[in-house]
């Protein structure tokens, strides 16, 4: 069985790259954490299979609201919020991480988001 994080990032920020590389650093950590104590040989498995990580989007707070709430009960997820520092104003959600966890149950939920 195949293991991967899907990183989902508002795309209406219209962040830079290098905000957007470490809004998803942030939220792969922040997944993989969760993961690490729900599900560790989910972890274990992704971590010897090259670490898989999808980056997708969408186009608006609300839907990334919506996944969050959508995923978080059936994989490790990780709702991040910026600090404000640059680009992004204080408390903005800018992106979710979810997982690791199966590919194909995964799948199962987000195989329509567009790739970033």
């Amino acid at each position: 069985m195949e293991y991967k994080q899907i990183l989902i990032v508002r795309n209406d920020l219209k962040m830079g790259k290098g905000k957007i590389a470490g809004q998803c650093a942030h939220a792969s950590i922040a997944a993989y954490e969760k993961a690490l104590k729900k599900e560790p040989e989910w972890v274990e498995a992704w971590k010897e299979h090259g670490q898989a990580k999808i980056v997708v989007k969408v186009d608006s707070k609300e839907e990334l609201l919506i996944w969050f709430e959508k995923l978080k009960n059936l994989f490790p997820c990780a709702l991040i919020k910026d600090a404000g520092r640059t680009q992004i104003a204080s408390g903005e959600a800018t992106c979710v991480g979810v997982g690791p966890a199966p590919e194909n149950e995964l799948n199962k939920f987000t195989k329509d988001l567009k790739l970033l």
